[in-house]
């Protein structure tokens, strides 16, 4: 085990983009997207000195204590069964946790919660398992909604959409949908319309600075999809390509001319740039995982369904707490922060 140093960034970042565990998040560009957060890494090499397994690990001071809390989103990424690699990665996360002064370290990996063999091998070597519920109660959705592309042409792709959702492709392509690639000159059409799909949805929305981080930190691998009906843009999409995945990421459509179905033309269009980039997948992101139609959230679910891939579970977080007490004083201050924060919001709407 060794921690990350400047001179092996590169090679981190190689095995990274190249393992088929890996993910965007894991990538050295994704500190500089979230650029409140500091970042280091865990590195595990084989015998002839290869990496065969590596971390990068988020930091963020907790106000008051002076401790860290340390997140792995989607690590790690090596053979998740492989119980020395695994263990070897656990030791740097002691080691960080030394460095960083923390309370807490969590991770999140792309895995099934079906591998009994992972949940059996973190437990063992002291992480706490956290299931998780089955909307998005977790920092990472735990149901993801998946499309294999690996050795599949985009003729054989389209024909195994749901009929309902060729007849919206074709709809949009009717209606001449026009769908662009574009540049961060039109960020402030796509935040326009985001904005409106958070208010209408109910969720909290992002700033143009960090779609800006986005593009900028990610380039190559980072697209901005907009829909324009009749030169105006009513739907937008953010997707990244890294590590053999395409992911759906960030996603708007306004209030507007939604007759026209110009979502389901802007995603076939980034299923398009996944066999493109020889992507072997094409990840929708999250959906919850409560498949009732008087679900308030079952129509995010029902309109990826359309396009005939997986539903994903996976296993959760696990965590190793440092500092009990530490841990225990933070999370109350974040629960409380968030009632507040919820009562100021119904106050508003009054």
């Amino acid at each position: 085990m060794e921690l990350l140093r400047k001179e092996t960034e590169a090679e981190f970042e190689q095995f990274m983009r190249s393992h088929h565990n890996g993910s965007f998040m894991q990538s050295l560009s994704w500190p500089k997207v979230k650029n409140n957060w500091g970042y280091d890494g865990i590195i595990s090499r084989d015998s002839a000195g290869a990496i065969q397994g590596a971390m990068l690990v988020l930091l963020q001071k907790a106000p008051f204590f002076g401790s860290s809390f340390m997140y792995a989103p989607r690590g790690p990424v090596c053979d998740l069964n492989d119980r020395a690699v695994v263990k070897d990665l656990t030791d740097g996360v002691h080691a960080l946790a030394r460095k960083h002064n923390a309370y807490l370290f969590k991770m999140d990996p792309d895995v099934l919660a079906s591998d009994e063999q992972f949940i059996k091998l973190t437990t063992e070597l002291g992480y706490t398992y956290n299931k998780g519920g089955d909307n998005f109660e977790t920092i990472q959705p735990r149901f993801n909604y998946r499309l294999n592309l690996t050795g599949r042409t985009e003729e054989e792709i389209f024909a195994n959409l749901t009929q309902k959702t060729r007849y919206n492709v074709r709809v949009a392509m009717k209606h001449n949908i026009e769908v662009k690639a574009c540049g961060k000159e039109m960020l402030d059409e796509f935040v326009r319309v985001y904005k409106t799909t958070g208010e209408r949805d109910g969720f909290n929305t992002r700033p143009k600075s960090y779609f800006e981080r986005m593009m900028d930190a990610m380039g190559e691998n980072c697209r901005l999809y907009l829909g324009l009906y009749e030169g105006k843009v009513i739907s937008g999409a953010i997707s990244t390509q890294y590590a053999g995945k395409t992911c759906y990421v960030y996603g708007a459509s306004d209030n507007d001319h939604r007759n026209v179905m110009p979502n389901y033309l802007v995603q076939w269009e980034m299923i398009k740039w996944a066999l493109e980039g020889n992507s072997t997948v094409y990840d929708f992101q999250g959906v919850s995982g409560v498949l009732d139609e008087s679900n308030h959230l079952y129509g995010l679910y029902r309109f990826k369904r359309g396009f005939n891939g997986e539903l994903v579970e996976l296993a959760g977080e696990f965590d190793i707490v440092f500092k009990p007490i530490s841990n225990w004083l933070i999370n109350l201050g974040i629960d409380v922060n968030e009632k507040l924060a919820k009562v100021k919001k119904k106050l508003r709407k009054k």
